[in-house]
């Protein structure tokens, strides 16, 4: 791992006013992360846009958030493995429309298809998780960089996985991906240091998510913590306090 670590300020949580008056993109937003994160952003004051290729269980957290007293999110569904350029544009044009504005991405969406020698790796699933995991990413971000970089300040979070796990045998395109997408993160640091947008990585530490539970099938995953903690910190890299750590990885692993 190349980029910078840094580690979130002691005692920091987000302020209902932490995101005021932003708009927030969160892909996968029905993912055990992806869902946290929606409801964290809009916690801190975000109008929150939640995208995934199902739009009905978007339409289900759509209406968890108004339930629990959340500010009403925004649907835009969009399918990342089959998406074009022109569906991405579509939606960078569509957030400008209805909303005027955007201020930040979260990454939160993957492919994982589960742990498996190269030997045998079917190349669908390779490609599947490069797709997903990176050019996606690559094709989102650079659809909405006119309207993020007319933002005050604005970031782009992506979600890594933990380099000392991935990089080993049988993690495949998965793990191929999440090296590739922290070059991604570093590279568009260098491109836009010196503007209001901002680049990062969110490193989490285990989370009670599908993911998990696929990779780590022995594992009791219930074991471990919900990813609200992860949910917060990408709040801290959407808001003014995430500054201090541009063009790093925000690492939340266990010391």
């Amino acid at each position: 791992m190349t980029l910078p670590r840094v580690r979130l300020p002691q005692g920091w949580t987000p302020a209902a006013d932490t995101l005021a008056a932003r708009v927030v993109l969160v892909t996968g937003a029905y993912g055990g992360l992806g869902a946290a994160t929606a409801r964290a952003a809009a916690r801190a004051g975000a109008t929150v846009v939640i995208s995934g290729r199902r739009k009905r269980q978007l339409e289900q957290l759509y209406d968890a958030m108004l339930a629990e007293g959340l500010p009403e999110p925004v649907i835009h569904p969009l399918d990342l493995e089959a998406a074009t350029p022109r569906d991405y544009e579509a939606l960078a044009d569509g957030i400008e429309r209805d909303l005027g504005r955007l201020d930040g991405i979260v990454h939160a969406a993957a492919s994982f298809g589960g742990l498996t020698p190269l030997a045998v790796h079917k190349p669908d699933a390779w490609l599947r998780a490069l797709h997903v995991n990176v050019s996606a990413p690559f094709a989102l971000t650079q659809a909405c960089l006119p309207l993020l970089t007319r933002a005050p300040d604005s970031a782009v979070v992506a979600v890594l996985d933990d380099p000392e796990l991935v990089n080993r045998a049988h993690w495949g395109g998965y793990g191929v991906s999440k090296a590739a997408l922290e070059r991604y993160v570093e590279i568009l640091h260098q491109e836009t240091e010196r503007g209001p947008l901002r680049a990062h990585a969110l490193l989490p530490g285990p989370m009670r998510t599908t993911l998990r539970r696929e990779a780590y099938f022995g594992e009791d995953t219930q074991r471990q913590p919900l990813p609200d903690a992860a949910a917060q910190a990408a709040v801290y890299l959407l808001g003014p306090d995430g500054a201090a750590a541009r063009g790093a990885a925000l690492d939340l692993r266990p010391a």
